[in-house]
């Protein structure tokens, strides 16, 4: 017990000091992306530079996102149009060149370099990113902890995994709540509301009220085991919106963001490794803390019961 208080305790500032170096690196280091291609609601401007910018793209689907902008098109072959942007979709573009309109289709396209002005809107969205992604994996991550050992639980019976299973959720609560505070915020920052009913902010809604819903199960059942078995394969089954939740985005449409190619830059990338090491020590922390208030509350509770016999 000591061992594992001790162990926690390090867990605990260990996880203190990386999330406050990924906190100083986000704001103080860490530049926007200038890298790679998000998709986003066709409504919401999704240049994040801040200052002048030059951009190569490839692929003709993600030009949607700067019509208006002048670009410099480059075809397969090697014929060279520059003008303003005026449509793009998967199959092909339109440009304003100085001698007219020129539509090029999608295969012939080898290249486009777009010309961008001032970005001036503040980038909060992308410095809650940093923050918000690793609170939302560690959420998935001790959800599943919960999950097997509800599994565990209901095999054996043993009243440890219970307690696990039960300490798992409690720390799952705590990190779906920090997704959905940093989620709102990035929401307010990115798209200029405080919520919209896409797909993947609907189904961790619905994850969410799934985690809530469980402690309200546990709290309603008086008898020791009912409620143990029946918390056991509640958060099993509410487990299945994870996966729901983390794939969602990537099978059909929506408007949150799905970073589709590309890689972090050095600040950007240390910064978000950093954050995510850190949400992960204080997450053990807390798991275990909780689980040791438990125990010794256990341990009384059996030392009062032996000294009433």
């Amino acid at each position: 017990m000591k061992s594992l208080t001790t162990k926690a305790m390090i867990a605990l500032v260990l996880g203190g000091v990386l999330t406050l170096g990924a906190f100083l690196g986000a704001f103080l280091w860490a530049g926007v992306p200038d890298f790679g291609f998000v998709r986003t609601a066709e409504q919401v401007d999704s240049v994040r530079y801040r200052g002048p910018f030059e951009q190569t793209i490839d692929e003709a689907r993600y030009l949607g996102n700067y019509v208006g902008y002048r670009v410099e098109v480059v075809g397969d072959g090697g014929q060279t149009f520059r003008g303003e942007l005026t449509s793009a979709d998967e199959d092909s573009l339109t440009l304003e060149t100085d001698s007219g309109a020129v539509t090029i289709v999608a295969p012939a396209l080898e290249s486009a370099t777009v010309f961008g002005s001032e970005y001036g809107r503040p980038d909060w969205g992308q410095k809650i990113f940093y923050f918000h992604v690793p609170v939302a994996e560690i959420s998935f991550i001790v959800f599943a902890f919960a999950a097997f050992y509800a599994v565990r639980f209901l095999m054996t019976r043993n009243r440890e995994y219970d307690t696990k299973q039960r300490v798992s959720m409690e720390v799952t609560l705590v990190f779906v709540g920090l997704t959905m505070a940093t989620g709102i915020l990035w929401t307010k920052a990115a798209w200029g509301v405080w919520w919209d009913w896409e797909p993947r902010l609907t189904t961790y809604f619905i994850l969410t009220l799934l985690v809530v819903a469980y402690f309200v199960l546990r709290n309603s059942v008086e008898d020791e085991e009912r409620r143990a078995v029946y918390g056991a394969v509640f958060s099993i089954l509410a487990f299945i919106d994870v996966p729901i939740s983390f794939f969602i985005t990537r099978l059909i449409p929506s408007n949150h963001p799905v970073i589709e190619r590309g890689g972090l830059e050095g600040p950007m990338l240390i910064s978000f490794i950093v954050a995510q090491i850190g949400m992960i020590a204080l997450g053990y922390a807390i798991y275990q803390l909780r689980m040791g208030e438990v125990q010794l509350r256990d341990r009384i509770e059996q030392a009062k019961t032996l000294l009433e016999r």
